[in-house]
């Protein structure tokens, strides 16, 4: 099996590493081989010294700037911005073999699945659930995707056998594999994803209208903790939170909506000096939390 990977930054360069150390070291222990151990990787950069760092990491076996490299790939994981997955899946199909399985790893599922599924039927939505705010091969590490959920979204088309073959790749990054319908899945990380990185950045700009410079210089000063968990993912890449609202978009702004009118009734609590019933919200908050799978 020849595994290829569109785009070497954080996810397919972490994809990449996990997937050849796991190939060595299964060759080095001399365990039973099965079929997605027997694999070879091959990575496409539009960068040459991207894809000269990678195979010198030991990302991928070969590397390219050339998409015909991928007519060799019976899967391609594509692991670019959400802009540019349907495009790539364009310029891919003239290289693609009729059997190619193609995957991909964008946080918005709906536009993609529907977009890159009448582009090449053999499509399976993906979104595994990791990474950070660095970017590029550089930022590529080990064992990314070890117990974070990788969400795979099939449609009523999607190949079954298809699936199958992802989820044997996906099974030895360890992984938690969940499967929902493209439009669950973008409800759900509008919550947990989308939203969040739109209330951090709020909380970035909203800081800035402090119009006491010596109120702002201190809060500069005295930022610690609770600010940097707070704002972390609104400081992140501008890119990707713009992707999020423009491909996500519908069920962004319903949980924007939400949070607005719960925040307003926090306000109407605060206003009102009704301590007990903020208590009670307080609580709550605390209560609801524990019941997260971190």
């Amino acid at each position: 099996m020849n595994i290829g990977i569109v785009g070497l930054g954080l996810m397919g360069g972490s994809l990449g590493l996990d997937l050849y150390t796991h190939r060595q070291q299964t060759q080095d222990s001399n365990s039973p081989a099965f079929q997605p151990q027997s694999y070879r990787i091959l990575g496409i950069s539009r960068q040459q010294q991207t894809c000269e760092v990678a195979v010198e990491r030991g990302v991928v076996d070969e590397a390219s700037v050339d998409l015909s490299l991928m007519n060799q790939a019976d899967i391609i994981f594509i692991c670019t911005p959400i802009a540019a997955i349907a495009p790539t899946v364009a310029e891919l199909i003239p290289y693609l073999q009729p059997h190619t399985i193609l995957t991909d790893v964008g946080s918005v599922k709906k536009p993609i699945v529907d977009s890159c599924s009448a582009l090449w039927p053999n499509f399976v939505g993906g979104h595994p659930m990791a990474g950070n705010t660095q970017t590029g091969i550089d930022a590529a590490q080990h064992h990314l995707f070890v117990d974070k959920p990788y969400v795979i979204t099939p449609t009523a088309n999607t190949s079954l056998e298809s699936i199958k073959i992802v989820e044997s790749i996906v099974d030895l990054l360890q992984a938690k594999i969940y499967h929902c319908q493209p439009e669950e899945h973008d409800r759900a990380v509008a919550w947990i994803s989308h939203l969040p990185v739109i209330i951090s950045g709020s909380l970035i700009a909203a800081l800035k209208q402090e119009d006491n410079p010596d109120v702002a210089l201190l809060a500069h000063y005295f930022a610690s903790s609770g600010f940097r968990d707070t704002s972390r993912v609104g400081g992140g890449n501008p890119e990707l939170g713009l992707m999020m609202a423009k491909y996500n978009r519908e069920a962004l702004l319903r949980s924007i909506k939400s949070y607005r009118q719960t925040l307003d009734k926090i306000t109407t609590y605060i206003e009102q000096e009704d301590w007990e019933t903020l208590d009670k919200q307080l609580n709550q908050n605390h209560s609801d939390r524990l019941k997260f799978h971190f």
